[in-house]
């Protein structure tokens, strides 16, 4: 027994740190998943479906001018990884469960994630923002915006720039979130 023991301890020890340094490679991931959510698509009555990976992201910015708000979003994706939308508008209340948005949640339960934001409302439904802190850099941010009629998760993979986000709503399939933008009032907006 001592010697099968021996025999197999090193190909344990190495399973184990496989299975370790996938476990910690899953919790880090700033991309979620999103496949759970496409039983949804045949109740929706209109959906949107966005996956933009670094090489569009890339792309996408050549496009961009280097002038006004198309240069603030320039800045705002040039860091980016991937921009994920999916977004489901039902005709009828009840199409979705609170278990299809849980599998969504669950995934940003490891440690690097953190809820920023979370406002509920019995008549416009919940918002729930995370972002994913990497050291003292944001790596990723997903937002749960789910109502009666309505569910959307919107996913930012890379480092997030909080103060510029709100730029990128209307662009990239990114909805309104009702970000509002931090810039100083001037004597005009007072």
């Amino acid at each position: 027994m001592k010697l099968l023991f021996q025999k197999l301890r090193l190909p344990l020890i190495a399973a184990l740190l496989v299975t370790m340094a996938a476990l910690v490679a899953q919790a880090q991931d700033p991309r979620i998943q999103t496949a759970s959510l496409d039983h949804l698509a045949a109740k929706a009555s209109e959906t949107v479906d966005v996956n933009i990976d670094e090489r569009l992201i890339r792309l996408a910015a050549k496009l961009l001018s280097d002038k006004g708000d198309e240069k603030e979003v320039k800045e705002i994706i040039s860091g980016l990884k991937g921009i994920y939308v999916r977004s489901f508008e039902f005709a009828a209340d009840g199409q979705y469960s609170a278990a299809d948005v849980d599998t969504i949640r669950t995934q940003l339960r490891a440690p690097s994630w953190t809820r920023m934001v979370n406002v509920t409302s019995k008549k416009d439904g919940t918002l729930e923002v995370y972002i994913l802190i990497n050291g003292e850099q944001v790596g990723g941010l997903a937002v749960i915006a789910a109502e009666d009629r309505e569910l959307t998760v919107v996913n930012l993979v890379g480092p997030v720039n909080l103060d510029k986000l709100a730029k990128l709503e209307g662009q990239f399939g990114v909805p309104d979130l009702g970000i509002e933008s931090t810039k100083p009032k001037t004597k005009n907006d007072q």
